[in-house]
């Protein structure tokens, strides 16, 4: 047992390396009738406890537990949950000012991860049909795409299950055109329509935008897990954009430029998910184009719908 106490040591020793930095501390028990070796590396996050019945091993909130057998068959496996039991344990806590604080800094939420949806505009008057002026601008809803890599995620506890979420994030936009065209900066920068006078087999243009989130999150326990809504404002600042096309003879032109794109833009999103699954929408009160530089003068509003793949 002993050999198989080190094994997992060196390992968790290895995963915390790559983890963020905490401060570790070594607990052993001065009776020598206990003969239990306990290491705890930050709040929790890494516990390693060797006892005379069991070898427990907790990294987050998910543990092993190899324990002796009784008839000698060798060791039995448990896995371990420890969110179930420390909501259990929270819930026994007489509420007062100092365990107030304690649930707070255990709230956790859900920003950091991949997300992947589809994403459109609508006019001022929040419709999807555009003018005719600009049907240029239709997009195949079916291919505009949007994908975000959410990559860093600060959570900040009011209760253990209710707090505000932030982090950083980078923000794909796909916009697939559904005619034979794609579009260019004109005169005076305003956008126009581009018709490249051969069949394309595919048009877009694409952003990418580098975004910050303020979302106010509640948790609801169902079972044993969590029911998680979220809502709030997100903050980006546009770091690229380009247009492509793919002709039918498999040539490819692709232009890099700004496009008269807004370079910060603002907008309302929504979240609800059950463990590390999410559905998400997010609308944008920044118009795409700048003020004056939309095609024919009309201003388009972005949207996004899609699924979110959360990381604890």
């Amino acid at each position: 047992m002993k050999k198989i106490g080190t094994l997992f040591l060196f390992a968790a020793a290895i995963m915390q390396a790559f983890s963020q930095e905490t401060s570790a501390s070594v607990q052993k028990p001065v009776a020598d009738t206990s003969e239990t070796t306990k290491v705890v590396v930050g709040n929790n996050r890494l516990v390693f406890e060797d006892n005379k019945e069991s070898l427990n091993l907790r990294v987050g909130n998910r543990g092993l537990s190899i324990l002796e057998s009784l008839e000698g068959k060798g060791p039995r496996l448990e896995w371990r949950d420890y969110r179930v039991s420390e909501s259990e344990n929270q819930d026994q806590v007489e509420d007062s000012d100092n365990n107030h604080v304690r649930r707070a800094r255990y709230f956790k939420g859900h920003w950091a991860g991949f997300e992947v949806g589809f994403n459109n505009y609508l006019t001022k008057d929040n419709s999807l049909v555009l003018p005719a002026e600009i049907d240029y601008m239709s997009l195949h809803s079916g291919k505009a795409m949007n994908f975000n890599l959410n990559f860093s995620q600060l959570s900040m506890g009011i209760t253990r299950r209710i707090g505000f979420v932030t982090g950083l994030g980078l923000n794909w936009n796909n916009y697939r055109f559904d005619g034979n065209n794609n579009i260019i900066k004109g005169t005076d920068g305003i956008i126009e329509l581009f018709d490249p006078g051969e069949a394309l087999k595919k048009s877009k243009f694409t952003t990418l935008y580098f975004d910050i989130p303020l979302l106010f999150e509640i948790q609801i326990p169902t079972d044993h897990n969590y029911l998680h809504l979220s809502a709030g404002a997100i903050g980006a600042v546009k770091l690229m954009s380009h247009t492509k096309m793919v002709y039918e003879n498999g040539d490819k032109v692709r232009s890099n430029g700004d496009l008269s794109l807004n370079l910060l833009r603002y907008g309302a999103t929504a979240r609800v998910g059950y463990e590390n699954f999410q559905v998400y929408g997010t609308y944008y009160m920044t118009p795409l184009f700048r003020t004056g530089k939309e095609p024919a003068g009309v201003a388009l509003y972005p949207f996004e719908i899609g699924m979110a793949f959360t990381i604890d």
